[in-house]
């Protein structure tokens, strides 16, 4: 979903960098408040696995790809706030190291990746598992289906994004119908993914799992 330069005109990616750098500012605030020193190096594994996931990319349509967002996963092991962060590091380096989606277009794809995917994602995760009736050993179910559905988010945010100021010469119901259909089959990948995950550390170190912590809180209440 790495959106490249010249896609979104240059007024909308001023707002949507706005956004993301307001974001950011919350997040790391956010962050530094509840990260332990333990849990700094699980924030550093999940930015390093989020990067790879990110590297494999599928065509959609003319210069515009999907791929694996991470958001979910990264959220529910570490936060939606130090989930953001990691997103958004992941994207900067991708943006500058290896030209995957636009310097113009950054805030963009931030928004879209890790504000909708990690802390949207983490909306639904969180509702989802008051849903599944807040039984820990169901976080990895509540984890999955947030991210299947964060992933068609994202790409609804990014059809969104270019139905504003849009700039490449696509039918904007060809882009949503081409987005939405390939993101919700790469959803699937990105469901399995992360339940698999969530679920290996909640098996070995469930204290680790913000979302396990967060949910105990809430029951506990």
């Amino acid at each position: 979903m790495h959106i490249p330069d010249g896609i979104i005109d240059g007024t909308t990616s001023a707002g949507y960098a706005a956004v993301a750098a307001g974001g950011l500012g919350v997040a790391l605030r956010r962050t530094g408040a509840y990260l332990s020193e333990r849990e700094v190096p699980l924030a550093a594994l999940v930015a390093a696995f989020v990067f790879a996931a990110q590297m494999v990319n599928f065509p959609v349509i003319a210069g515009m790809s999907g791929h694996l967002l991470g958001g979910v996963l990264a959220a529910v092991l570490v936060g939606p706030a130090a989930g953001f962060v990691v997103l958004t590091v992941v994207l900067i380096v991708q943006a500058l190291v290896f030209a995957d989606g636009g310097l113009s277009a950054l805030g963009v794809n931030v928004v879209d990746m890790a504000l909708v995917g990690a802390v949207g994602g983490y909306a639904v995760f969180a509702v989802t598992a008051r849903l599944l009736g807040g039984i820990r050993r169901r976080i990895p179910l509540a984890a999955a289906v947030a991210a299947f559905l964060s992933v068609p988010l994202a790409a609804a945010g990014f059809v969104l994004a270019f139905a504003i100021g849009g700039t490449a010469g696509v039918s904007l119901t060809k882009l949503a119908v081409a987005m939405l259909g390939s993101h919700v089959l790469i959803g699937v990948g990105e469901a399995v993914i992360t339940g698999v995950v969530v679920g290996a550390v909640m098996a070995g170190r469930p204290d680790l799992v913000f979302g396990a912590r967060r949910l105990g809180e809430e029951v506990a209440a």
